[in-house]
């Protein structure tokens, strides 16, 4: 059993209609109809904010089409795992082209063309989806901000709520040009990104959202070494002053972690095989 069937058969069980259904789930009659024939696949488990609406409005137990929708999206993904990946639409491209800043895009654009679809565009493409998927599954809620986006696009407010679950459930492999024109282009201000460390800075539009940028880093970095004690300090100069510890032994005592306080060199002195000859602490 799946999502389809079982929505099929409250409905005709409640005796009700798809469209009581795509108005109580506030998205078109279209996008309802594509479900239930298995032209869409369910979208993913954790959309509560869909399968709570359908859920509810069907009188189902809480989490059933969630878990359904798991096993019917596994099963799915089973059978497309051998296929390869189709490339980005060249409009796609062109629009993430153009948001690039100015002084970079001829240079990007040449890797593009030259690696059509490789790493450097996927990379890019996968980041700009995850920041503006961010700001839609954020904003979902957001009846202001749905209206804003309805009145830019031309839409009803329940074609722009399918257009935006069906956004949230696209990848890099499956970004459509409908995706570019209704998301990307209008909530994307631009991007840029160091060829050399692929740190990735992405600023959005000011008029549909707050001001606001994203940064990714992907550096390599040291890490950095862990602060010594002070009592091991003052303790570790004796030692040198008077020869009195090993190599290992200085190793073992910085390993030493105290917690709640920090060791004291009279803490330390019995922590080493041998004591110091002769001196004292001040």
């Amino acid at each position: 059993m799946d999502v389809c069937l079982v929505i099929k058969q409250r409905l005709e069980e409640l005796g009700l209609e798809q469209r009581d259904l795509a108005a109580a789930a506030e998205v078109t009659e279209s996008y309802i109809s594509q479900l239930l024939t298995r032209k869409k696949l369910p979208p993913a488990p954790g959309r509560t904010d869909i399968y709570d609406k359908i859920g509810k409005f069907l009188k189902l137990p809480g989490g059933k089409l969630s878990k359904l929708a798991e096993e019917q999206r596994r099963e799915e993904l089973k059978r497309n795992l051998g296929d390869p990946p189709s490339p980005l639409f060249k409009e796609v491209r062109e629009l993430i082209l153009q948001k690039c800043q100015q002084d970079k895009e001829q240079q990007i654009r040449a890797i593009f063309e030259k690696q059509p679809f490789g790493e450097l565009e996927r990379l890019v493409t996968q980041k700009l989806l995850d920041v503006v998927k961010r700001v839609a599954r954020q904003e979902l809620q957001n009846e202001a901000w749905l209206h804003s986006m309805t009145r830019s696009a031309g839409r009803s407010y329940e074609a722009m709520r399918v257009s935006i679950l069906e956004f949230l459930e696209t990848d890099v492999f499956n970004v459509s040009v409908e995706n570019c024109e209704s998301f990307l282009d209008p909530l994307l201000e631009s991007w840029d990104i160091d060829l050399a460390t692929f740190s990735m800075e992405i600023a959005l539009n000011r008029r549909h959202l707050p001001a606001r940028a994203t940064r990714f880093e992907f550096v390599e970095i040291e890490p950095t070494p862990p602060e010594e004690e002070p009592g091991l300090t003052k303790f570790l100069q004796h030692l040198s002053a008077n020869g009195d510890a090993t190599k290992e032994e200085i190793e073992f005592l910085k390993k030493l972690k105290v917690k709640g306080k920090h060791p004291t060199p009279l803490y330390l002195l019995p922590r080493i095989a041998k004591p110091p000859r002769s001196g004292s602490f001040s």
